[in-house]
């Protein structure tokens, strides 16, 4: 049966419009009976306004069925497409398109829309602007969310065919999707203006071959770097501290023939840390690396950082693997021990019956290097790795630090185009002119090309380790950075924003509950005490380069519980000033100087300031100190230790002068010794009544200052009288439990 629909009725408002879609008007016709059109008119179906992604014949059904079978197919419409199927029209991008053209109030939908938790209800939005056109890869780092994310978001909108990295979004679908991840679009391509990488070519057979990036990862004292000493044939294991690299290192290795190797050819190694405070440091060489070798002792095996790197390798299916077992000259080492142990944890090796390739080396003797770098070499071969020698140039920043004479410097690993002196490149919020390129051996360099490793000078603040580095104009390169600097202001003010926000809320509650008890005639007492926090040691780091920095300020903010915590001031790259003295001293913390001098003018303030500056070079000695510190904040515990107990066996009421009387109680020592000088508790059917210290304590008429085991003695309580037979008195002492974290 149809329903029929009047030329008197007005028409609804018009459905909200998507680009690209088109609105339908609905067919209405009249009835033959008065009487019939006037019931159906005061009970007609409320008209519903049509969802914007729903089109053609099924927009169309919609207005003819049943409130109810409307309702449950919008809402499996719904769900099918994801939440970009509801009302968009607050959507400040595209509010114009949704103005109603009757004064006449639009119906009301029966489509279900998401409620928004409290959590959302709080937050404020953050503006967010967005150009004209923006691909959407781009677009996901507008709006601070992994690619992956956006990506699902589309799909379940119905948008899975223009979710590539590379397709382009006009700037009123991509304020639609600013508004599900709860940001306010603002379309403006001035200030939405930013250098991105180009993405990458569909086709990369005409491009020219680059190294391979080859990044050496392992547990730490497996041999990484004396591995790597042997390829270079430097000794840096001797200039780290402890042994351990504390620092990124990069430089190139030529192919030699022997290894299969043509003298043109060569392998970009990265030397990333192996201790457990320098994971983020390992991650990041991972994220930029095309091969992994992990390097295993053979009288050592599978350790923690060990099974790390092959959680990383195995994260990411573009990242292949090579084994190195080390250390096989030792005597008496199993390998086949250690190629079970790596079985056992995923790696199939093809020693036994795999796919890894594995070598059996040895970083002091260069045993099997040849065939490490003949392996590398194949493996690479099998990814034709290739990238642009001219454009733009694309690269990420290993590490940074102050160096005497050039000011900020930086080591970047080129990933594509060509890196020449005097180009304007940018990083982070920081923007360099090229002045001076070195290599690994210091020499200087005229071109880096992709898979080089050069220290890059000329920048004018230093940049953070692993940020990108993408080159531009100048007036682009200012401009980018302008538009950087803002954002991380804004950024930082809405953090400020929420934390007054909360302090002014307390307050008001706070005021409001005493004028209600001012109110009543009450004292305002606050049922619940104010919770003060964790109690914080507060540290400014200094540290020779920022990507050792960075990984020392992740290990150190571990460090802690809900009672006490660190938190990290400030950090900074270069030797401890009287500035940093005066920002420890404001901020009542301390001054970690990690592998950096300390002048004797900041050790002279320092003193006069009372700021302690641990030095070291060794990140664990570091750890050690904080974690020393943070414990010593810890509130003390005390634990009751009973170390005498007696029982009332009969209460005696003696005459004092005065017409007074006082209880003595015949007590006998059970258990322990009795000391006059210590704190006593009467326990009574296991409950404690009293808690105090001893009054008289004799035996027979002798005053004595203990009783041991079975002895019989007579005691009276200062301030407690209520003493009965069968009574526990018990000696205790209060005993401060050690600290742990």
């Amino acid at each position: 049966m149809t329903r029929e629909r009047y030329a008197d009725d007005k028409d609804p408002a018009p459905h909200l419009a998507v680009p690209g879609s088109s609105s339908r008007a609905a067919p209405a016709t009249r009835g033959s009976h008065a009487d019939t059109d006037d019931k159906r008119i005061n009970k007609r179906t409320p008209t519903v306004p049509l969802d914007p992604l729903l089109h053609g014949p099924q927009a169309e059904t919609l207005e003819h069925e049943r409130p109810e079978h409307v309702h449950r197919r919008a809402k499996l419409a719904f769900k099918q497409r994801g939440s970009l199927a509801h009302d968009h029209s607050s959507n400040p991008a595209i509010r114009s398109q949704h103005r109603p053209q009757s004064s006449r109030p639009t119906a009301v939908s029966p489509i279900k829309v998401r409620k928004p938790s409290k959590k959302e209800f709080k937050r404020p939005k953050i503006d967010v602007f967005i150009p004209s056109v923006v691909s959407v890869g781009n677009l996901a780092r507008l709006l601070k969310v992994s690619l992956e994310r956006l990506q699902r978001k589309m799909r379940e909108a119905g948008m899975g065919e223009d979710a590539s990295y590379d397709h382009v979004l006009t700037s009123d679908y991509a304020a639609l999707l600013a508004d599900e991840f709860h940001r306010n679009p603002i379309i403006n391509d001035e200030a939405a203006f930013d250098i991105y990488a180009s993405p990458p070519p569909a086709d990369k057979s005409g491009l020219p071959p680059r190294p391979p990036i080859v990044t050496i990862m392992g547990h730490v004292d497996h041999g990484k770097t004396t591995l790597l000493d042997t390829l270079r044939s430097s000794s840096v294991a001797q200039g780290e501290a402890g042994g351990i690299t504390q620092h990124i290192g990069a430089f190139s290795v030529p192919v030699a023939s022997s290894a299969g190797g043509d003298g043109k050819r060569s392998i970009t190694f990265l030397d990333t840390p192996g201790h457990a405070a320098f994971s983020a440091m390992r991650a990041r060489g991972a994220d930029v690396t095309d091969i992994v070798v992990l390097v295993v002792a053979a009288d050592d095996g599978v350790k923690p950082q060990t099974k790390e790197v092959i959680e990383l390798v195995q994260k990411d299916p573009t990242v292949q693997l090579v084994v190195a077992i080390n250390k096989v000259d030792k005597p008496g080492v199993d390998v086949e021990k250690v190629q079970l142990e790596l079985m056992t944890e995923g790696i199939q090796l093809e020693s036994m019956g795999g796919d890894i390739p594995s070598v059996e080396v040895s970083g002091l003797t260069g045993l099997g290097l040849d065939q490490l770098v003949e392996n590398i070499s194949l493996v690479a071969e099998m990814q034709d790795l290739r990238a642009e020698h001219d454009g733009r140039v694309h690269g990420q920043v290993l590490e940074s630090k102050m160096q005497k004479g050039l000011g900020p410097v930086a080591t970047v690993l080129l990933l594509r185009g060509c890196l020449t002196p005097g180009s304007h490149i940018i990083c982070g919020t920081t923007q360099a002119k090229v002045r001076v390129m070195t290599d690994s051996a210091g020499k200087t360099v005229k071109a880096a090309y992709p898979g080089m490793a050069v220290t890059v000078s000329g920048w004018k603040e230093l940049p953070s380790a692993g940020d990108e580095v993408l080159q531009g104009t100048e007036q682009e390169i200012k401009k980018a950075v302008a538009n950087r600097l803002r954002k991380a202001e804004l950024d930082s003010m809405l953090v400020d924003i929420e934390a007054i926000n909360s302090q002014r809320r307390t307050e008001r509650e706070r005021k409001e509950l005493e004028a209600e008890a001012e109110a009543a005639g009450t004292e305002y007492v606050k049922s619940v005490p104010e919770h003060e926090g964790p109690k914080e040691l507060r540290l400014v780091i200094k540290g020779d380069v920022s990507g050792s920095v960075e990984a020392l300020e992740g290990a150190l903010q571990s460090i802690g519980n809900e009672e006490a915590r660190v938190k990290i001031v400030s950090t900074a790259v270069g030797e401890v000033t009287e500035a940093d003295i005066l920002r420890a001293k404001a901020a009542n913390g301390i001054i970690i100087a990690f592998s950096v001098p300390v002048p004797k003018a900041a050790t002279v303030s320092a003193g006069m300031n009372n700021v302690p500056i641990y030095s070291s070079t060794i990140i664990y000695r570091v750890m050690e100190e904080v974690t020393k510190r943070v414990t010593d904040l810890l509130p003390s515990k005390f634990e009751k230790r009973v170390t005498g107990e007696a029982k009332v066996l009969q209460v005696f009421d003696i005459q004092l002068s005065g017409k007074r009387t006082k209880s003595v109680a015949g007590c006998r020592v059970v258990n322990g010794t009795l000391h006059r000088n210590k704190t006593v508790q009467v326990v009574r059917d296991g409950q404690v009544l009293h808690e105090g210290r001893l009054d008289t304590f004799r035996h027979l008429k002798d005053d004595i200052a203990e009783a041991s085991k079975g002895m019989e003695c007579g005691l009276s309580l200062d301030m407690f009288s209520d003493l009965k037979k069968d009574d526990s008195i018990q000696v205790y002492q209060e005993v401060e439990l050690p600290k742990n974290l």
